[in-house]
């Protein structure tokens, strides 16, 4: 990563394409969506008045520290299970982001079954 601010659909790709599992696919007609196990993990929002918006899972503790902060809210939908949106990624520094999206990935896989996590390490 760099120093580079905010976290567009080429940088996602090119974070989570190599993560044990994880795909990408488009859901919704306008979202970006990467998923492990079928489980998503990220969504960038690529059209449309939203158009940049990223969300990702946090832990629960975390949830609230980071929704008290400017730039960070609740995901859409999603922030019953802890889901956290960065309308305006451009305002943060991509190490920063793509480290938010690991940790969403660590998260996500590790409620996964244990029988399906060990096929993940094995594929």
């Amino acid at each position: 990563m760099t120093d580079r601010m905010g976290l567009d659909a080429d940088a996602l790709d090119g974070l989570c394409a190599n993560w044990p599992g994880a795909t990408r696919s488009i859901k919704w007609e306008v979202d970006l969506v990467w998923s492990v196990a079928g489980k998503m993990f990220a969504v960038l929002c690529t059209l449309g008045p939203e158009r940049g918006r990223l969300s990702f899972k946090v832990e629960p503790e975390r949830f609230l520290e980071l929704t008290d902060q400017p730039g960070y809210v609740p995901a859409p939908y999603m922030a019953r299970a802890f889901w956290v949106s960065v309308p305006e990624p451009q305002n943060f520094r991509e190490a920063d982001l793509a480290g938010f999206v690991r940790q969403s990935y660590d998260l996500v896989r590790a409620a996964l079954p244990k029988k399906t996590q060990a096929a993940l390490d094995a594929g």
